[in-house]
């Protein structure tokens, strides 16, 4: 297996975009998994890294990437080292910068010699707050063609809805801050992400991007969730045109995973949520997929 791991891409906002891309050489074009991490997270958490090495090992060209402003840097991936960032970060930079990565596999040349991938199948999948992220991408991409939520939430507005008197406090401070389980950082998030979500509530509503979504969906959600409830997971299914829902039993938040992971094999939720997504995406019009 070949990968390439924090290759830099420009962000629209002044900070870069890290990317991992993981394959194995192939006659064959690759079809492409694009993931999305969620709040609080980052592309080299627990066991994402060994998810999508399965996925490559079931034919598949896997690409992970940091957004721009999780408040992780190039330098310090691993780390919420960057708090005046976390804190500046919101959907619709969320978005651009899912759209700069996909800009990049379908018009960049500089890899094309090294991974044969097929720029005109490529699929998203979001984890948490990036499944709605990732459900308005491929709504608003020709490129996407099929589209995985994995514990997502319902709608990007969940953390405030029906709090007007937090909304209040949080217009008046300017800034409210949420606690880091982890790493015990308050982790800030500044006025401006409750700004950007009534500017551009439309475009940002889920229900609104289902009702319009044409394309193959895969709603997976753990029964355990203590997260996300599988009450999102079925709001999801109730409102999307084209979806499948697939719980898998006793599975919470990260089916099983943790940071750091350095387990030899992967969980038996992350292997139930590797097989319903392979299954999926061969059912759904992938052809070159190999047996997981």
């Amino acid at each position: 297996m070949d990968q390439i791991n924090n290759h830099l891409l420009k962000g629209k906002y002044g900070k870069s975009i890290p990317v991992d891309i993981y394959w194995k050489t192939s006659i064959a074009p690759l079809p492409i998994l694009v993931f999305a991490h969620g709040f609080k997270g980052f592309k080299d958490w627990g066991h994402w890294e060994a998810i999508a090495k399965k996925f490559v090992e079931a034919g598949y060209c896997f690409v992970k990437f940091n957004f721009s402003h999780n408040g992780t840097t190039p330098d310090n991936p691993l780390d919420f080292v960057d708090l005046e960032a976390f804190g500046q970060n919101n959907y619709s930079k969320e978005l651009d910068d899912l759209q700069t990565v996909l800009d990049w596999i379908v018009q960049a040349q500089e890899l094309r010699s090294k991974i044969n991938w097929n720029t005109k199948d490529i699929n998203l999948i979001g984890h948490s707050r990036g499944g709605p992220i990732a459900l308005i991408a491929t709504k608003e991409n020709d490129y996407v063609q099929r589209v995985i939520t994995w514990a997502g939430v319902h709608e990007l507005n969940y953390a405030w809805q029906q709090e007007e008197e937090k909304i209040k406090q949080w217009e008046k401070d300017g800034v409210y801050y949420v606690l880091n389980g982890r790493t015990k950082q308050n982790m800030p998030l500044y006025y401006q992400l409750f700004e950007d979500y009534q500017k551009n509530a439309k475009r940002l509503s889920i229900k609104n991007t289902l009702q319009d979504l044409n394309k193959p969906y895969l709603i997976v959600h753990g029964s355990a969730d203590p997260a996300v409830p599988v009450d999102a997971a079925n709001y999801l299914l109730e409102h999307a045109a084209n979806a499948e829902l697939c719980l898998i039993d006793g599975a919470n938040h990260v089916f099983g995973g943790q940071h750091p992971f350095d387990k030899n094999h992967l969980p038996k939720h992350t292997q139930e949520l590797i097989v319903e997504s392979l299954s999926f995406l061969k059912k759904k019009g992938n052809k070159n997929e190999k047996k997981y």
